[in-house]
């Protein structure tokens, strides 16, 4: 059996979907031969929690941990609202930012490089150098962001030359909030320089998207890999009633994340049908930046708005079953068009019509029409994106708004475990 060494900064009790990545393939490499060791910190500053996680960490599996030193706790003595909101990765517009952001932007991303989680490289280095040479490892996996953890494999690989995979469930210097960072010249070439080190000592790469890979392809000759996210519940069959016809959203609601032309959409069609207005909800579960907030209130939807905040893994599949309407969001740029986020998964086990909205040849939005799971827009299809609703609606009242797929089981976590035992015994 093949063990390897698994180095991430995100497990439970942490919450949002970057714990859940390793968590499911931790489940299941046993299945296929492959024995699992996690190191993680001792003493993380999580800024979600999610405790019904802890039940989903397989019995048995040896954990190692070691204690970081988080400067974000520091900044919490000058602005804790801002530096949480930083740490989840909501970076307001320039224009809204206060004094105190911009300040805190600036040190993030000029005297933490790569990240905040920097000041864990070395305990970790000299810690697992000892674990390393006193066990029988066949390779080494990191995982980020944070993009630091790679600089751990970096030097692991460089000082005992094991076998190393980098898994990026992001990418580092072309993710969308990276040129929000107020980097000046000298900060922007030490990322491009670690980056470059990274993915070119690694002997493999694993990314989550093609649009990564075809990324990465163009800074490295070696070998990349994709293996996505995906969905470790139940394939839904029944759907959980709701008089309502509710609009959802679940996850983080970036200022970038702003589907304006949806919100006015939607105002269009109150106007216009009062059925619709009468059994309209939309509701927000998760972190709602302050912008999506006055955007949905300038399209005067505030009186059928539900903000839920932050709910559990198991609340959120309940509320993905009761939705109508499930809403996929993204950033609006060239740079997020490998962005699939952690959720689509999930939303297409919850067999519910998913409206996604994202850049022009998002990877997301092709999953999401090659499983006929639903329709993917552009931001600037409003008209297209009112005709989607006002069929949805139609369906909702006939009872008819199920989507009938059978092209998602691919994207259980346990078939995308197997690729990844396989691709592990491959290096």
């Amino acid at each position: 059996m093949k063990k390897v060494l698994i180095i991430t900064y995100y497990w439970p009790p942490a919450g949002g979907p970057g714990v859940q990545r390793w968590l499911k393939f931790v489940k299941y490499l046993r299945d296929f031969g492959v024995e699992p060791v996690v190191y993680i910190p001792e003493n993380p500053s999580y800024p979600i929690i999610d405790e019904s996680l802890n039940s989903e960490i397989p019995s048995g599996i040896k954990i190692l941990k070691k204690k970081i030193f988080e400067p974000y706790a520091l900044a919490e003595v000058f602005s804790k609202k801002d530096t949480q909101k930083i740490s989840s990765g909501i970076i307001k517009k320039e224009e809204s930012q206060s004094a105190i952001e911009k300040a805190l932007l600036y040190i993030r991303g000029n005297f933490f490089i790569p990240d905040a989680r920097k000041f864990w490289i070395k305990p970790s280095v000299d810690f697992l150098k000892n674990e390393i040479q006193n066990n029988n490892y066949d390779l080494i996996i990191t995982s980020g962001p944070p993009h630091s953890l790679h600089l751990i494999g970096l030097q692991l690989k460089s000082e005992l030359d094991i076998k190393w995979l980098a898994d990026f469930r992001d990418p580092w210097t072309n993710i969308g909030y990276h040129s929000k960072l107020r980097l000046n010249k000298s900060s922007e070439k030490k990322h491009l320089d670690l980056e470059s080190k990274v993915l070119t000592s690694a002997d493999h790469i694993l990314v989550t998207s093609w649009s990564t890979k075809n990324e990465f392809s163009g800074k490295t000759e070696k070998p990349i890999s994709v293996i996505t996210n995906g969905f470790d519940v139940e394939i839904q069959k029944d759907l959980l009633e709701n008089s309502k016809f509710e609009i959802s959203h679940i996850g983080s609601l970036l200022s970038g994340r702003d589907p304006q032309n949806l919100w006015q959409a939607i105002s269009e069609i109150i106007s216009e049908n009062e059925e619709f207005k009468n059994q309209l909800k939309i509701s927000l579960a998760g972190r709602v930046s302050e912008e999506v907030l006055h955007s949905i209130q300038e399209a005067e939807l505030n009186d059928f708005l539900n903000i839920e905040g932050y709910v559990s893994h198991e609340e959120a599949i309940v509320l993905q079953r009761k939705a109508a309407i499930l809403l996929l969001l993204e950033i609006n740029a060239e740079e997020t068009q490998g962005i699939i986020p952690g959720k689509l998964f999930e939303y297409l086990a919850a067999k519910r019509p998913i409206l996604a909205i994202g850049p022009e040849k998002w990877d997301a939005g092709k999953i999401v029409t090659e499983s006929e799971a639903g329709n993917y827009f552009c931001y600037s299809e409003k008209a297209a994106i009112k005709k989607f609703i006002l069929s949805e609606f139609e369906k909702f009242q006939n009872g008819t708004n199920q989507i009938i797929t059978s092209k998602i089981d691919k994207y259980h976590r346990r078939e995308l475990t197997r690729d990844l035992a396989d691709l592990i015994k491959s290096i």
